[in-house]
């Protein structure tokens, strides 16, 4: 919310943009989450870059292709990996960052420390990855349940305190969104896709759990 009003949107602060970023927010959830990734990808093989290549190649050796179509399915393959390796990127950095620098609310003192303890904790957290999902899990199941019950008791709050915002759950506000606010609510997709980064995770526990317990979770 605070990039799709500040810097990256610069969209006016009102009921109706609040209610509509909020609404682009609920269904790219609902839609690339939900319905794209549990109720379509999940079916095939779990998409990795490895994934990606495979298919590419298939695609050369099996199909009779044009130097351009050839070309073509090469750029798609790179868009491809690039797509999955910045998503992978990106979450662990805007999640511990953005986790930090609710820190400065606190202690605004901590505000130009931000990057050096988001840099620690990622560090930190790679260096006890060797010793396996299981251990790490274990050493953050208690920080996440607490983390999970914390946001989800503050968010009911909140919906109590001011239950008109349930209006955003109608898509309309979206739609209304882009038509007042035209190119200025494409760039909000920028700030609305730090909601969803992190999607890629479920891939990873499949793993652990399979298909069918992520589905229902």
């Amino acid at each position: 919310m605070r990039q799709a009003f500040g810097e990256t949107g610069r969209i006016e602060m009102g009921i109706e943009p609040v209610l509509g970023v909020l609404s682009v927010v609920f269904w790219s959830l609902g839609i690339l989450v939900t319905l794209k990734y549990l109720a379509l990808v999940m079916r095939g093989p779990t998409i990795t870059a490895r994934a990606v290549l495979s298919l590419v190649l298939l695609l050369l050796n099996r199909v009779h292709l044009a130097s351009t179509h050839r070309s073509l399915v090469i750029a798609l393959a790179m868009t491809g990996l690039a797509l999955f390796y910045g998503d992978g990127l990106i979450t662990p950095a805007i999640s511990v960052l953005s986790a930090v620098e609710g820190l400065e609310i606190a202690m605004p003192g901590l505000s130009s420390a931000a990057v050096p303890i988001s840099l620690t904790l990622l560090i930190g957290h790679f260096a006890l990855q060797h010793r396996g999902t299981f251990k790490v899990g274990r050493l953050f199941r208690p920080v996440m349940c607490v983390w999970f019950v914390s946001i989800g008791a503050m968010g009911f709050l909140q919906i109590l305190r001011e239950p008109a915002v349930l209006a955003a759950l109608d898509p309309i506000h979206a739609v209304l969104l882009f038509a007042a606010e035209g190119f200025g609510a494409f760039v909000v997709l920028g700030a609305v896709v730090l909601a969803i980064t992190g999607a890629e995770a479920l891939y990873a526990d499949m793993g652990h759990f399979g298909h069918r317990p992520i589905r229902l979770a």
